[in-house]
């Protein structure tokens, strides 16, 4: 990569870090985008709202491939002392969205004036870590007729630069499930009179492990408490209202989808068994990351080839919302070594190993020449 675009990657990649925006608000990130790919390329940029990609127009095209950067940041104060610290209280890059969009920039900008025999769409989406972004983004593969895609994401738990490729599955699907339960309040003293929610929510609880059972399902599957609430603190009132959070997540997206349907079934019953009547309201909808094994076989020939170090990993049970575009065309996530001394994602220490951007940009650059 010329030394110039590499300067200006790793500045904006500190100018993004700086004004950190949670999914969904990512306003001014966006803006900034692009303007600087306006102000040093001369790609085409299209704006579509809350994301927006640049293309690049090959003269005689073979056909049009993809790339995925995220841009937005997570509800984590920033307590590392740097200079390009978040100005945005309470929210910060601590998962490396700014090094990844700075990344896929850095690449443009080389595709730009280096140029390439494919169209080539880099498409910058927000709203990652709530899972909703790629499902609005994901249309450009087939408004452009994207044969491959392809996107990666930084990985502190093994060595700097090594490539962790997953064939299949690589990120679990999984969704935030919102159990409300509505009863009938009665004095403390006369509970009988009333109808409490807890024994359900209790019941509730004690079946999560039936449907999670590993022998049960072919994939991991789990179902995370994460919140429960019933009654208040006033002792002269027999609780009725409950709620219940979980985070239901499998290896496989066919297992949530049962595990969804058997819990709502169960819900139903409780509901039933004491009189109540319920809620169930969805949040943070992850599809399962899926590649294709063609596309990873591609990608560690093009890697060995080119010196670089490829290790086969393990399904990830994290989330990630570029499954969408995985169901639409054949592509790959590629979790690359950010260095096993670099701080776990989502720690208040994290913060993006600029080193990468070069690390990758080139190999993105290797595979849109293969």
């Amino acid at each position: 990569m010329k030394k110039e675009n590499l300067e200006k990657a790793i500045k904006l990649r500190h100018e993004l870090h700086k004004l950190a925006e949670l999914s969904g608000k990512e306003v001014k990130t966006r803006e900034y985008l692009m303007r600087f790919l306006k102000e040093n390329t001369s790609l085409d940029l299209v704006d579509r709202g809350l994301w927006f990609y640049a293309k690049y127009d090959a003269n005689n095209p073979s056909e049009a491939i993809g790339y995925r950067a995220d841009f937005d940041a997570i509800s984590v104060d920033e307590t590392i002392d740097i200079s390009y610290s978040s100005v945005t209280k309470g929210v910060s890059h601590k998962c490396g969205h700014d090094g990844h969009a700075a990344t896929l920039v850095a690449f443009a900008m080389e595709i730009d004036k280096q140029g390439a025999d494919k169209d080539i769409y880099f498409v910058f989406q927000h709203a990652e870590e709530n899972g909703s972004g790629a499902e609005f983004a994901s249309v450009i593969v087939d408004e452009a007729n994207i044969t491959e895609m392809y996107a990666f994401h930084n990985y502190p738990e093994i060595p700097f630069g090594e490539i962790g490729l997953k064939k299949g599955t690589v990120c679990f699907a999984s969704m935030g499930m919102i159990i409300k339960l509505h009863g009938v309040s009665s004095h403390a003293s006369e509970p009988e009179k009333g109808i409490n929610p807890a024994y359900a929510v209790a019941d509730i609880i004690n079946s999560l492990s039936d449907y999670t059972d590993n022998k049960k399902n072919k994939g991991l599957v789990l179902a995370t408490i994460v919140q429960v609430e019933v009654g208040e603190e006033a002792f002269g009132v027999s609780a009725h209202e409950g709620k219940l959070l979980l985070t239901i997540r499998a290896e496989k997206g066919n297992e949530l989808k049962k595990l969804k349907e058997d819990l709502e079934n169960r819900i139903k019953e409780e509901a039933e068994k004491y009189g109540l009547k319920y809620e169930i309201e969805y949040s943070d909808v992850f599809p399962e990351t899926s590649n294709n094994d063609v596309i990873i076989e591609k990608i560690r020939s093009i890697a060995l080839l080119n010196g670089y170090t490829v290790n086969d990993i393990k399904a990830l049970r994290t989330s990630e919302d570029y499954g969408y575009f995985l169901q639409k065309t054949k592509g790959a996530m590629m979790w690359i070594g950010a260095g096993e001394e670099c701080p776990n994602l989502h720690s208040t220490d994290f913060d993006f190993n600029d080193d990468l951007i070069e690390y990758v940009a080139d190999l993105f650059m290797m595979i849109a020449r293969s």
